[in-house]
Parts: structure tokens; sequence; C-alpha cells
């Protein structure tokens, strides 16, 4: 096994009952770390956590948690505690668009009287909902459960940013800039902890196919649409990732093999942010 070193470790993933949070849970409890699942949704929680232990023969739990409310977060870190006795690693896994925080239209025409469906047509309740969702979901817990990693000497966090981060996509404006923020606070927390043993990295993912991509990319024929057509067309490897190839990144940024690597932001894209499209 490549990652023997990892085995026996515990790591706590937010947002884990999501697509990315899945595919990282198989990957890191089939080199036998013990799988802390952190998920807004109990139930889904507990299927992962349940399919993990059933399938890799491994230690999990699932654990209730609100990313954006400290309570939650606490009662969450004492379950660790109670559970597990502290963990290793913390992966920053939830996050998220939401269509009410989107606008409709890619540009505003020059001149034009309707402003429908632009920016300045989002309220700003559901454009601050998507920031929190993406920047507080990932500072609140990593204040609340990386004092678990801290007390252990040695260890790593990793958050989950985005394409975004470095080239932002019209219509998500709010996701972007939480993603944007997300890459900042990784590296000024690397520094923060750099004279610790505990690193802080970050992976961010291009295009999945995951569940949501399969709905917004193609049409009810099964068919690209235009926007997703144009995604693959600067995408140098001309296709979508699988959400397992995301475990090779983050075994190594979890991994002594990243021993020296604090405070950066990998691109697992195919080669997307490369690309100038010419």
């Amino acid at each position: 096994m490549a990652f023997n070193e990892l085995k026996g470790k515990t790591v706590a993933i937010t947002g884990g009952g999501g697509a990315i949070g899945t595919a990282l849970a198989h990957g890191l409890a089939e080199h036998g770390l013990t799988v802390a699942i952190l998920d807004v949704s109990l139930e889904s929680a507990q299927a992962l956590s349940n399919a993990l232990s059933e399938r890799h023969g491994i230690e999990s739990h699932a654990i209730g948690c609100n990313v954006l409310d400290r309570a939650s977060t606490e009662n969450a870190r004492d379950t660790l505690v109670q559970k597990c006795g502290g963990i290793d690693f913390l992966i920053n896994g939830a996050g998220g668009n939401s269509p009410k925080a989107s606008t409709d239209i890619e540009q505003v025409a020059k001149d034009t009287p309707d402003l429908a469906g632009s920016f300045f047509e989002i309220p700003e309740s559901h454009f601050r909902d998507t920031l929190d969702l993406n920047l507080m979901g990932t500072v609140l817990p990593t204040q609340i459960l990386g004092e678990l990693i801290l007390k252990r000497d040695q260890g790593a966090i990793l958050n989950i940013s985005s394409m975004n981060a470095y080239r932002p996509l019209t219509k998500i404006p709010a996701y972007s800039a939480g993603k944007c923020a997300v890459s900042n606070f990784t590296q000024w927390l690397a520094v923060h902890l750099a004279q610790t043993n505990v690193r802080v990295n970050a992976i961010a993912p291009g295009f999945f196919l995951t569940e949501q991509l399969k709905f917004l990319a193609f049409d009810e024929a099964g068919e690209l649409t235009d926007r997703y057509k144009r995604v693959l067309s600067i995408t140098p490897m001309h296709r979508f990732g699988e959400p397992a190839e995301l475990v090779g990144p983050t075994l190594f940024l979890l991994s002594s093999l990243s021993g020296f690597v604090t405070g950066i932001t990998l691109p697992v894209d195919g080669g997307f942010n490369a690309s100038s499209g010419v």
C-alpha cells in the first residue's frame, strides 16, 4: 500500500455526504484511515459511514454537523473526541453554489434598460448565504476542529477551493468570491501554523462529472449544453474529471510526501487553468 503511514489515522470530512466528500471518503478508507463523516444531513452521513465500514472494513462515524453553526460544530468536535480521541486530518468539503445567488445571463448588454437576471438583481441575503457557506463554512470548522489536530502536534488541513478561485465563471459571482476567499484563507492559515507540525493546503477541482454537473451540463436529450461544450473546448484534456481522480492529490497533501508543502492550492482540472483557449 503506497500510503501505509496514513493507516489508522483519523480524518474528519465536512460536507462528507456530497459527491466530492463521498469520493474522498472511499479513497481514504481504502488506505485504512478512520473516516468521520460530518454532514448537515445525519441520514446521508450515516448511509455513507455504513458503506465505508462494509466495503473497506474500517472504522467510520457519522456525525450531524451544520458548519455555519458554532454550537453544532462544537458538538461535532466533542463527539469526535469521544469516539475517536481526536483527529489527525480535517478536510473542509462543505460548500456549494445556489441558483438564488446566480445570474441568468452571462453579460449585461450595452445600454440595456432591463437588468432582470443580472448581478444587480441578486438579493443580498442570497449572495451572503452562498458566500458564508463557502468561506465561513471553512473558517468555522477549522477554528473548532483544527484545535484537535494541533493537540496531536502533527497533521494537515485540506480545504476544497475551485477553479473559480483562479478564473471566475460567469453567472456565479458569490460562489466564485467565496472560493477565492478559501484559497486566500488557506495561504493565511498555512503561514499562521507554519511553526507547528500542521500543514494547510487546498485542492481546486475543475469540472467533475458529479450528479450536479450532469444536471447542469446535459440537456433533456442527453446532449451537452452550449455552455459546457465551451468548457470542454478550453479544457486541454477535453473531458470532465471523475471524482475518484481527486483522491491521489488528497493522499499526497495529507501524507509526509508533501511534508515541505504548505499554503498551496493545487489545481486538479485537466489543464483548464493553464489554457488560454487559443
